[in-house]
């Protein structure tokens, strides 16, 4: 018996701009907005909720994300938990300058130097970092 990972609640003082930029990166859209208070994305939900469900139950799922409004702009340390963003249909550096066009910044978190990943902050400045592209050609098995 598992568990499955379906969403994740992310802190934040405007929930619907960082709603807003999650949907660009990820191609999302919002699935409910309460007000601008609680704001939740996830993947185009153009399946019914029985098979949404039936997979959620048949193995891993890609998360939704919600987003709560907080008085309290996100502290200056580094996040404890971040993601991991892979361009699947282009390569890293253009996926970088479309990140940074929808408001990421880049940011220092005390990462080594020649990495293969660059770290970025979202409009709130929470860190995540963009990976190495799966795209056809970029990343072959």
């Amino acid at each position: 018996m598992t568990s499955r990972f379906e969403w994740a609640t992310i802190d934040s003082v405007d929930p619907r701009r960082l709603a807003d930029f999650w949907c660009g990166v990820l191609g999302y859209v919002v699935y409910e907005d309460k007000n601008g208070a609680t704001v939740e994305i996830g993947p185009d939900p153009e399946e019914p909720d029985v098979r949404r469900l039936a997979a959620l139950r048949g193995g891993p799922a890609v998360p939704n994300i919600v987003f709560v409004r907080v008085p309290e702009a996100k502290s200056s340390v580094k996040n404890r938990v971040h993601f991991e963003i892979c361009p699947i249909d282009t390569d890293q550096q253009a996926e970088l300058e479309r990140l940074l066009a929808l408001g990421a910044s880049e940011t220092d978190v005390g990462q080594e130097d020649g990495g293969s990943w660059v770290v970025l902050a979202d409009p709130e400045g929470n860190e995540f970092c963009l990976t190495r592209s799966l795209a056809q050609g970029e990343f072959d098995l």
